[in-house]
């Protein structure tokens, strides 16, 4: 549910409504924080009674921000009615039948959250949700809305084809040839991309829209555009301010000259995101008053770590002999936004209207913050064990937008790298040195493209990893890691076991057996078996014999095992057993490859209920005699 809903107002016009409301406002105050309250003109416990339905609106209409009617369609018509005011103020108005059959969006279907709202309530309730607006209806983006998820701020500018914002949502329902031009990059630009319609072209560079082409622009930036067709701005914050100035400069004076020297340089002072300076300008009236106006932090640098950004444009030792550094603006905005790219390098600025000799001069400069640049980008992605149906949500997106799918080809099934699109790069690194991959790698990011390193299971266990991430670092490429299922929790899923068992094992050990690569003489099997946790060994079946030996030295004989072979893939097997009889089974499978050991008494435990439903244990959502904790 949007956020923005923190009081919700469920009215019920009859008794059997009573009964609905009440179900749909204890599944909504255990689903979201928020506050929910049923009323009824009926007389009826579970509700606070109203004098009557219209009464109740006309009087409480702007108090909640969002009312949920249960009863007929035509009572909630005619109680908001009267009240109605805008769409950029009225509250969201849900209406569902008091049988709980269909949940319909009535007002505020997009800016007040209504569309969402009634999803979510026909969700709990086993409804049909009833959601009319055209682009809902069409599976399109809600152009009011497209970046509240992300907080970007909308504007509109008129043009050829439109005089107001409703002029774009005509012509975006209308599937008209529309550009979007995405000059910076984030998750929500990439959301875009990923689901781009087809009427839709995506553009990366103002100057090679031909817009002879296209009825609308719609445009994710910082930068201020004039296209000669009608636009819809949305402002990512991506920008930071470095500050400087001279003490009691005038603020308001300081804030109008700041934005005016902004729009001179092509940006929009909704996109800055944060304000820097040396730590004594804290105070500083007009600074603070520039942080409040734009509704952005105000930061402050010591001057150790000012110093430390040693590659501004425009060092001055004016500015260091009168303040101890070198640079505050330009190293104030590059601390804020974690790299060196200035959109704009130091300027000195004058008030206007302020006398020689009294505080004028200012300096900025701004950046754009590193994860916004549309450089090139590397995911390191775990691929899960093997299932293509275990790769997570991220993970797949981040291989349908990759421009090079690099994956470890001996350990990850070929199929999971089939939702690359079309022109993508798929490559096994399994014949490839490490110096061969980053060759790979770093052509592709010198490009400005994006990068998937694909690994088996989790790439923090036993990934291999950790050099390439220092490769990365050492070349200054930017990347993620995104995790992934590993290969313990796909065997817990196939053996059907919980690896915790209250009051039985509370501990699940992932480790190998010393093989071809030592393990330190600290984390001997041996000694870690001194627990008797649940234990998940990796790379080890080759030396079966041996791990046996060293488990058994506190393990009982009987404790049960399973030899897991490439778990989740469709060539899965799986041998049980004991751990007397562990080196037996591996030598059974005739497998060393891909195989997981695990051992442990979870393993197929169907004893000792766990606390949490436990009737007779409270925690913080539930009391210890069943009853719930509202809201």
């Amino acid at each position: 549910m949007t956020d923005t809903l923190q009081r919700i107002a469920v009215i019920a016009a009859s008794v059997n409504g009573v009964r609905t409301g009440a179900r749909l406002a204890e599944a909504l105050r255990d689903s979201a924080e928020c506050r929910v309250a049923l009323f009824s003109p009926r007389e009826a416990p579970e509700a606070e009674h109203i004098v009557s339905t219209g009464e109740f609106v006309r009087r409480e209409f702007q108090r909640w921000d969002a009312f949920v009617f249960i009863g007929a369609l035509g009572i909630c018509v005619r109680s908001i009615a009267p009240v109605l005011g805008d769409k950029q103020s009225d509250p969201a108005v849900v209406n569902c039948d008091e049988k709980g059959a269909f949940v319909q969006s009535v007002l505020s279907g997009h800016r007040g959250g209504a569309n969402e709202l009634a999803a979510r309530v026909a969700r709990l309730l086993g409804a049909l949700p009833v959601i009319t607006t055209s682009s809902d209806v069409q599976g399109l983006w809600a152009l009011d809305i497209l970046g509240r998820r992300e907080e970007w701020a909308c504007e509109y500018r008129s043009a050829r084809g439109g005089k107001r914002f409703n002029d774009a949502v005509a012509a975006f329902v209308n599937r008209e040839p529309t550009a979007l031009l995405l000059d910076i990059r984030d998750e929500g630009t990439d959301r875009l991309e990923r689901e781009c319609p087809e009427f839709v072209t995506v553009v990366r560079d103002y100057d090679e829209i031909d817009f002879s082409r296209y009825s609308l622009l719609l445009c994710v930036s910082p930068h201020l555009y004039e296209p000669p067709v009608q636009a819809v701005f949305y402002r990512p914050k991506v920008l930071s301010a470095g500050l400087g100035s001279e003490k009691g400069i005038d603020p308001e004076r300081f804030v109008e000259s700041f934005l005016r020297e902004l729009r001179a340089q092509g940006l929009s002072h909704r996109s800055v995101g944060s304000l820097g300076s040396v730590d004594f300008k804290m105070e500083e009236p007009a600074f603070r008053l520039l942080a409040e106006k734009l509704g952005v932090p105000l930061q402050g640098f010591r001057p150790e770590e000012l110093e430390s950004i040693d590659e501004v444009p425009n060092p001055s030792e004016t500015v260091f002999r009168k303040v101890g550094v070198h640079s505050v603006s330009e190293a104030a905005s590059a601390l804020l936004s974690g790299g060196r790219q200035w959109l704009v390098e130091k300027r000195k600025v004058a008030l206007q209207g302020v006398l020689a000799g009294n505080p004028r001069h200012y300096t900025f400069a701004i950046s754009v913050d590193n994860g916004a640049l549309r450089t090139g980008f590397v995911s390191i992605v775990g691929a899960g064990p093997g299932d293509p149906g275990l790769v997570t949500k991220k993970g797949l997106e981040r291989i349908e937008q990759a421009d090079l799918v690099l994956y470890a080809g001996s350990l990850v099934p070929e199929k999971l790298t089939r939702p690359a699109k079309p022109g993508a790069l798929v490559r096994s690194s399994a014949s490839l040195s490490l110096e061969e991959q980053f060759e790979l790698m770093g052509s592709f990011y010198r490009r400005g493209l994006r990068i998937v390193r694909l690994h088996t299971g989790d790439p923090s266990i036993y990934g291999a990893i950790q050099e390439q991430i220092a490769w990365f670092e050492a070349n200054g490429m930017a990347y993620e890691i995104v995790p992934g299922v590993s290969s313990f929790q796909a065997a817990a899923a196939v053996l059907a076991s919980q690896f915790t068992i209250p009051e039985k094992v509370q501990t699940i050990i992932l480790t190998r057996g010393n093989g071809r690569t030592p393990v330190p003489e600290k984390e001997r099997l041996g000694d870690l078996a001194r627990a008797q946790a649940t234990m998940c060994i990796y790379l080890s079946a080759e030396w079966a014999e041996e791990v046996q030996k060293e488990l058994e030295e506190h393990y009982p004989a009987s404790t049960p095992v399973a030899v897991c072979y490439r778990l989740t893939w469709d060539d899965q097997q799986v041998w049980r057993g004991e751990l007397q009889n562990l080196a037996a089974l591996v030598k059974e499978s005739g497998k060393t490859r891909t195989v997981l050991l695990v051992v442990g008494e979870a393993i197929g435990a169907r004893v000792n209920r766990s606390k949490l439903y436990d009737p007779r244990f409270s925690h913080g959502f539930r009391s210890a005699d069943g009853e719930g904790r509202g809201t």
